[in-house]
């Protein structure tokens, strides 16, 4: 039936006043309504997280980019070369090696900032990592890609997505900005926003998962060997990070901070990338790669918390404990404070 004024032109079936619109083109519609719903939230929880941030020891990482560095490091360096690493140990197809590949190259995701918070985590090198290596991407992905996909494919056929970093990059620093101001202004209501917020920004990552999983639950078939390194990466990511930061002289909350920003990444960014830079026949291949990331990202980052809850308990240390251990270092002191490559004397 060619009745477009009942109709919409993109159903498959229309009968009279009935139709029914392609699995395809429903799933199209509800990403775009989910995605701007978990933007909104996001940028929520994120606004809660700045709640935990005080300007001060923020501008000190700032200025004394010690764990930055780390940081950087680890995210440029280590996460990029494990994926080649990874793609030449398992031998896969070339147009597999360079998702792989792009998924190391991605800055790190704002779900690291969530699980931060949860480990006692340093929030100040959390929200600062995050924004400086979305930022650098700009520069870094590019040349990352540049470096490592030469030997499969020709890097300029990638096509990074400058305006979803940006948008990222937005996302991340208007709400934290807010968050921080709050918190330097009412400080007694940015504890309870902030306690609201981690419990909203677990609930987040979790539905995110499952909603990533039941919009392309068709797309779960895939070469087993992107199973095996999408179960590796993220462990690896959070094992590296976290002894590098150790080697580094970086006290064990800031490694716990490295680490975590380390093993969780951007996947949406990838999955953007895949979209934008592949053919049809090439995406069915690699696609559901950036979703086998997310899911272990967020079960190995789960087990870790669990182990750090488990030891706190064991040990027979709480909250104010590890607080007040985080207290010793004098708060004026942005060379105290950010001194990364000192020796932790706690």
């Amino acid at each position: 039936m060619d009745d477009f004024s009942v109709c919409s032109p993109n159903a498959s079936v229309c009968e009279a006043d009935s139709c029914l619109v392609s699995e395809e083109d429903s799933n199209r519609i509800l990403s775009t309504v989910l995605s701007i719903v978990l933007t909104i939230l996001l940028a929520m929880v994120m606004f809660s997280m700045g709640c935990n941030v005080e300007f001060q020891q923020f501008l000190g990482h700032i200025k004394r980019p010690w764990g930055i560095f780390v940081g950087f490091l680890c995210q440029f360096g280590i996460m990029p070369l494990t994926g080649f690493i990874l793609s030449v140990a398992f031998g896969v197809l070339p147009v597999q090696a360079v998702v792989v590949l792009i998924m190391g190259c991605c800055p790190g995701g704002t779900a690291s900032n969530v699980l931060a918070y949860w480990v006692d985590g340093d929030m100040d090198l959390s929200v600062s990592m995050t924004t400086c290596s979305t930022l650098l991407a700009l520069g870094m992905m590019p040349l990352c890609l540049f470096i490592y996909t030469t030997m499969w494919v020709d890097s300029g056929s990638i096509v990074i997505p400058y305006d979803n970093i940006g948008i990222s990059l937005v996302a991340l620093v208007i709400p934290v900005s807010f968050g921080m101001f709050v918190n330097h202004k009412w400080p007694q209501k940015a504890k309870i926003i902030l306690k609201v917020g981690s419990i909203a920004g677990a609930v987040l990552i979790v539905l995110i998962a499952v909603v990533g999983g039941i919009l392309y639950q068709s797309a779960w078939i895939i070469e087993p060997k992107l199973w095996i390194i999408g179960t590796i990466f993220p462990i690896a990511g959070y094992s590296l990070g976290f002894f590098l930061a150790r080697i580094a002289g970086q006290p064990w909350y800031r490694c716990r901070t490295v680490a975590l920003e380390t093993g969780m990444q951007n996947t949406q960014l990838c999955s953007t990338i895949v979209q934008l830079s592949f053919s049809q026949e090439d995406i069915n291949l690699v696609f559901t790669f950036p979703l086998i990331y997310t899911v272990f990202q967020l079960v190995f980052a789960a087990i870790l918390l669990g182990i750090y809850v488990g030891y706190k308990k064991c040990c027979g240390k709480n909250n104010a404990n590890f607080s007040e251990e985080k207290e010793k270092e004098p708060e004026s002191s942005s060379h105290t404070t950010n001194a990364g490559f000192q020796p932790d004397e706690k």
